[in-house]
């Protein structure tokens, strides 16, 4: 038996000097250990004077780590001592064996420490099932506990930091996430994003020497007042999103060109959607066409008798901008505007299809609706007996739709090498008619080359290879960038970026989702910091 309990011992502790094991009792569900401390006295907590003068004793029964299992319960015998010092506060303490318990603690550390690193991975609710699942009971409010009790961690002094907002509560309250981007770890977490809080951490940490940043304001004055020696960079990802929503805008100045280019080339072997005196994108029939050319006619019949606008909008309980803008416009069809007429469906794919077969003989949309399911086709018979319907009562083609700006401005961001022939075919016509499309084209290539192979130092060049075109939108990027144009050279010339940084804002994101109604930033800055 003396064999099998030093065998333990050497398990369990790792042969520690200070601990003996007394007995072990297996009743199949629990296994209880006796164990003792074997020193002659302890230090007071208070005075930290030695004492080896025992007032008593009683049974601690803390919780160790499972086994096999089942769970592990030490039955550890502790003293309490007298303390020999008078002028010690303490009359009396009780020992605490370092490697086994702490004060009012109903589990050992080595217990503590794996349910806090659960707690750090999975939260409190997951990481609780997750505990259970091996035998070491606890709740998720006991595990999220010893997630705060964890030591506050000490953030180390980058030489490449990563700067970005995480939200709190989206369009309401915002921290910051900063990011050593040389080993991809978080740093810190700032609990707001104000210039003035940025600024106060970077100036603790002198040997900060590049800072990676999106175009936030804040930051950039943050950076300059907290590190004004080091290099600011402007993340290359975010400079690319901001040319795309700016070449979105330039394409939607010249939607006519896209509409004009693709009448143009307008299929005529199929029949149209509408008669070809109307030129209207919706056909008769349509819900929203009728209803609009009934309240066009309406308008414009009172106005032709003589009635004001107020008269009108009263008569017909209208607002004023509603009756405005049909009196000014001098069709319906003017009005027939909207981003949702342009939208992918999925029968866009398989309606060439259906004007082969409609050239062919083939009126029956049933017949149609099984020959396009049979090559792929998933969407509903209703959807193609709505787009046959025209075709019954109109002699001519459907027009096709012509591509909306945000699939155009695609086809001009995408590499010409990757963009598919279809498509590279269908820009080619609309540049071909629209010459500001065509340098608006060139100046975005020519800056997805800048980007793609670092050269910073054409960027003078091509703002002024742009300014000297007539691209209102463009000009406004272009100002941004004039107005933070060392960082955004630095961005195209140096290989730093914040792409590690986004990675751990949506880390952030699923470590908020875990703790939903939980997460305030103490818990919250632990879990991002201790855990990576």
């Amino acid at each position: 038996m003396g064999e099998v309990l030093l065998r333990l011992e050497e398990l369990l502790f790792l042969a520690d000097p200070g601990i003996r094991v007394e007995s072990v009792q297996d009743d199949g569900e629990v296994i209880r250990v006796g164990v003792r401390c074997r020193t002659a006295g302890a230090r007071c907590p208070g005075c930290a004077s030695w004492s080896g003068r025992v007032h008593g004793s009683y049974l601690r029964f803390p919780a160790d780590l499972p086994v096999a299992g089942r769970r592990v319960v030490l039955r550890l015998r502790v003293r309490r001592f007298t303390c020999e010092d008078v002028s010690c506060g303490r009359r009396t303490f009780v020992e605490q064996v370092a490697v086994l318990t702490r004060r009012y603690s109903q589990r050992t550390e080595r217990m503590r420490a794996v349910l806090a690193e659960v707690g750090l991975a999975l939260a409190g609710r997951v990481g609780a099932r997750l505990a259970d699942v091996f035998g070491a009971q606890a709740s998720r409010n006991t595990i999220l506990r010893l997630i705060d009790a964890l030591p506050e961690p000490q953030p180390q002094s980058p030489r490449v930091v990563g700067v970005d907002e995480y939200a709190m509560r989206k369009g309401r309250v915002y921290g910051t996430v900063l990011v050593d981007v040389e080993t991809r770890r978080p740093v810190d977490l700032l609990p707001d994003r104000e210039a003035d809080t940025v600024a106060a951490w970077l100036a603790e940490y002198p040997g900060i020497e590049v800072v990676c940043r999106d175009r936030a304001p804040f930051f950039a004055e943050g950076a300059s007042i907290g590190a004004p020696t080091a290099v600011q960079v402007a993340d290359r990802f975010h400079l690319w999103r901001n040319l795309g929503e700016a070449a979105e805008r330039c394409v939607s100045r010249h939607r006519p060109c896209l509409r004009a280019t693709f009448a143009e080339s307008a299929p005529e072997k199929a029949p149209v959607l509408e008669p070809a005196e109307s030129g209207s994108p919706w056909p008769t029939g349509h819900r929203f066409a009728d209803r609009t050319r009934a309240k066009h006619a309406t308008v414009h019949a009172l106005l032709a008798a003589g009635h004001s606008r107020r008269s009108i909008q009263r008569q017909l309980g209208m607002t004023y901008r509603t009756v405005q803008r049909l009196a000014d416009a001098a069709k319906p069809e003017d009005l027939f505007q909207g981003q949702w007429q342009n939208r992918p469906t999925k029968l866009d794919d398989f309606k060439p299809y259906l004007h082969e077969r409609w050239a062919e003989g083939c009126t029956n949309a049933w017949t149609l609706w099984e020959e396009i399911k049979a090559h792929g086709y998933t969407g509903g018979y209703g959807a193609v007996r709505a787009y046959l319907r025209p075709f019954r009562t109109t002699p001519t083609a459907p027009a096709a739709r012509p591509p909306s700006p945000r699939t155009v401005t695609g086809w001009i961001l995408t590499h010409p090498d990757t963009l598919p022939e279809g498509e590279r075919l269908k820009l080619k016509s609309v540049l071909a008619g629209c010459p500001e499309l065509d340098a608006l084209t060139g100046h975005v290539r020519a800056f997805g080359k800048m980007l793609t192979q670092l050269q910073g130092d054409q960027l003078p060049q091509w703002i002024k290879a742009v300014r000297a075109d007539d691209l209102p939108s463009l000009h406004a990027s272009v100002n941004g960038l004039k107005r933070d144009l060392a960082a955004v050279t630095a961005g195209l010339t140096l290989p730093w970026s914040s792409g590690i940084v986004e990675g751990h804002v949506n880390r952030i994101k699923m470590i908020k989702r875990q703790m939903y109604g939980r997460a305030g930033f103490g818990l919250l800055r632990k879990r991002v910091l201790l855990a990576s």
